[in-house]
Parts: C-alpha cells; sequence; structure tokens
C-alpha cells in the first residue's frame, strides 16, 4: 500500500519496566506483590446504558483529512489539530513498568494514549502510545510484554516496544503481523525474538536498580527502527481508533455525574479525580498522586475509558490470559459524566469501538485517554461518584 511521507525523526531514551520472576519469562524482577490475588472471573452483569448529547456529530476522520493552511490534521490518538507529518506517522507503544518500587515513570504524560491491565499477582502494568516523542531523552522504566498488550498495540498500527516477554507472546511477537522493538534477544525454550536491533537501543540508568532501571530514548527507536526497516509511516486504509469531537464542541454524557471513580485495582488502587477548573481527570495510585518523572506534575486525561473483558489464567504461575476480542461492557468518562455502553470489534485485529444503547458510537472529548481493561468480576467493585 502506498504510505504517507513521514519527515519526523525520533529522538527518545529508554525506559525499563520489569517483571515479576516467573517461569516462561525472560525478564527477573526482584519484588513480588503482597496479598496477591488472581482475579476469579465470573458472569458479568448488564450494563443499562443511556444516550449522550453532542452538538454537530459528523463524523470527523473517515480515511486521510486534507491539511489545514498550517498543515494541521487531527490526530488520530488525541483529535487534536496536530502536524501533518506527526499525525500519519506510526505512533509507538511502549510497556512501562508500574509496580511501586518503579514509580513515578518517566515520560509517560508525553502519551496520548495508556493502557492498564492486571498482569499476575494482582498488580497492572502501563502501555503508554506516544505520538509526538521525537525529542525524549528518556521513556521508561520499561517493562516486558505480555500478548494481550501487543494485541491492544495492534489497533493503534503501533510498534509495539518491551524488554522480555512472557513465554505464551513470543508466537505473536515473532509473526509478520507484529513490528516490535525488543530488548532481548533469546527466549528460553523457545528461540530468537526478531523484533531484536542490538545492545545500544535500550539503556540503563543510575537512578533505580535492576531490574527497575531500562530505559529507551527516540534516539534509540529510531535506531531499531531503521535497523529493522519497518515503515515509519501508517497505511493509507488506516481510519484511526476512537471517533472524537469536532473543534470546539465538548461531549456531555447523560448517564450521570463522575467526579471520582476507582477501577478496583486491588495492588495500586488507583483512581481518578475530576477538576471541574481544567475539565481534566487527575490520576493517583498507591496512595498519592501518580506524577511523571521528567515534569514533577500530576497525570490528568480528558477522557477515561473502564472496558470489561474476560480474564482466565495460562497456567498456574499466574500469566493472564485475557480476551481482546469478544466485547463486552464499557463506561466512558468526561467532563465529569459517564456513558454507560458496550465495547465490539469488527474483527480479532481490528479496534474495539464504544457504543451506546441505540448502537451509536459514542463520542470522545479532544485530548488524552486513559484506558483501564478491568476484569468482568471486578464490575460490583467498580466506584463511580
Amino acid at each position: 500500500m502506498k504510505k504517507l511521507t513521514v519527515l519526523a525523526l525520533l529522538t527518545l531514551t529508554a525506559v525499563t519496566f520489569t517483571a515479576c520472576q516467573k517461569k516462561g519469562e525472560t525478564e527477573p524482577a526482584t519484588q513480588t506483590a503482597q496479598n496477591d490475588t488472581t482475579a476469579d472471573l465470573e458472569t458479568d452483569s448488564e450494563l443499562e446504558t443511556g444516550s449522550f448529547t453532542v452538538n454537530n456529530t459528523d463524523d470527523q476522520n473517515p480515511t486521510r483529512e486534507t491539511p489545514n493552511s498550517q498543515g494541521q490534521v487531527h490526530s488520530y490518538l488525541t483529535g487534536a489539530l496536530t502536524d501533518v507529518n506527526l499525525a500519519y506517522k506510526r505512533p509507538i507503544a511502549i510497556m512501562l513498568n508500574n509496580i511501586i518500587d518503579a514509580c513515578p515513570q518517566a515520560g509517560i504524560a508525553r502519551a496520548g494514549i495508556v493502557y492498564e491491565a492486571p498482569v499476575e499477582g494482582g498488580l497492572t502494568r502501563l502501555m503508554g502510545i506516544f505520538e509526538d516523542y521525537t525529542d525524549m531523552e528518556k521513556i521508561g522504566s520499561v517493562r516486558s510484554c505480555r500478548d494481550y498488550y501487543v494485541r491492544y498495540a495492534l489497533e493503534f498500527d503501533a510498534i509495539y516496544t518491551h524488554f522480555g516477554q512472557a513465554v505464551y507472546a513470543f508466537d505473536l511477537l515473532n509473526s509478520d503481523r507484529v513490528n516490535n522493538i525488543s530488548g532481548l534477544e533469546y527466549q528460553e525454550k523457545a528461540g530468537k525474538l526478531k523484533g531484536y536491533a542490538g545492545e545500544d537501543i535500550f539503556y540503563r540508568s543510575s537512578d533505580r536498580p535492576s531490574p527497575h532501571n531500562v530505559y529507551i530514548s527516540a534516539e534509540g527507536i529510531e535506531k531499531a527502527i531503521e535497523k529493522k526497516g519497518y515503515s515509519t509511516e501508517l497505511a493509507d486504509d488506516y481510519t484511526g481508533h476512537y471517533k472524537f469531537a469536532k473543534d470546539g464542541e465538548e461531549v456531555t454524557y447523560t448517564d450521570g455525574s463522575a467526579q471520582h471513580i476507582e477501577p478496583a485495582y486491588q495492588i495500586n488502587k488507583p483512581w481518578f479525580d475530576y477538576n471541574t477548573e481544567d475539565k481534566l481527570y487527575y490520576r493517583s495510585q498507591y496512595k498519592k498522586e501518580q506524577i511523571d518523572q521528567l515534569t514533577d506534575e500530576q497525570l490528568a486525561y480528558k477522557n477515561v475509558i473502564f472496558q470489561y473483558s474476560q480474564i482466565e489464567n495460562y497456567d498456574d504461575n499466574g500469566y493472564l490470559n485475557i480476551d481482546t476480542k469478544s466485547g463486552g461492557n464499557a463506561i466512558v468518562f468526561s467532563d465529569g459524566t459517564y456513558q454507560k455502553g458496550t465495547w465490539k470489534k469488527d474483527d480479532e485485529w481490528g479496534p474495539a469501538k464504544y457504543y451506546d444503547a441505540s448502537g451509536k458510537e459514542i463520542v470522545l472529548n479532544q485530548g488524552k485517554t486513559w484506558v483501564c481493561i478491568v476484569p468482568k468480576n471486578y464490575e460490583s467493585n467498580v466506584v463511580i461518584q
């Protein structure tokens, strides 16, 4: 397929987040969660859905948008006006460590989208999806791969970046479908990782002990992409993941007020508080504000999504098999309100779409989005106030 030319150079500094030491994983870790529990999934309950109101809800991003006089189009990640060379460049999806010893993360605030999902032991791991990272020298710490995160990254046509992997991700990582940047060359008892591009792609910092000190930079990303021969341009037929409000519009949901929300994760116990002044949700976890190490500022998001998913165990080690394709209930939060609905996929590898009870796609406000993958049986523990 023809591609659009991308002019931006990449500069980014390596991030590491390391995984819990388990059989079948190639990156060791030094911490285990206390009071670890494994998601025990039951049947999900039905979510009542209402409607949302928005002015002028015409489609905004059909296939390719004509740049304005400033050479800008709307970002696929945030919906905001962005330089065309950034908007049509493939994003980078980077696995980020989220255990307490690895916090605060470096550079996470620059991600247009963050995914949070459970891993073994009741912990969560993060994946930041970055559109503009060309001046970044430190992102991380970078963590090991889980197969469901690869599938989430593919929904954005992203280049997937990780340091280590669970054995259940090996075949997918080595498939032709995935372009990945791997910090490790071999998987024990499995073989060589095709995404490995050399020892100089990631780096370790001196501010934290191993394994919580692996980072990546824009320079490392660019070097890996060049070595592996990956395209940096989105395919012409890529149509984006979300439907955003148009410039100057604000979406208001009608299912109720959402000033304080909790996804009910067991170890980090995160929450989001809505700020009426800037209309953003501010993120906290581990009993304090979650900040970016590089800015020392609290993380804040325009949209938050709770995406309920079926989760089972792969094995006795606690590795999780999260259903990324069958659909389920969802709640979308923005501007201090929420909309109940469902998420669905047209095919296994396509993006998840969010719909209200009438089957209408839910519109997001322009801005950054945090997506929580919530086990179905946590639904009764989710807090919306």
